[in-house]
């Protein structure tokens, strides 16, 4: 599973980076960035964390 940020949700509060116990955040211009996705455990921290609701997952079809 890998997570997505619904951009038009997000309001870049960056709680995302700080919870995610494997570096897959990073900060963006304007708001977090997935940089690392293979690193994600899918443990889904992040979207349990997120004040607005703005990160989902998805299967991934590699």
């Amino acid at each position: 599973m890998l997570p997505k940020i619904e951009k038009k949700r997000c309001i870049a509060c960056g709680e995302c980076i700080s919870v995610c116990p494997a570096g897959v955040f990073d900060a963006g211009r304007d708001r977090p960035l997935i940089t690392n996705p293979s690193a994600c455990i899918g443990c889904k921290v992040c979207a349990i964390n997120c004040p607005n609701g703005a990160i989902s997952f998805r299967k991934n079809t590699e």
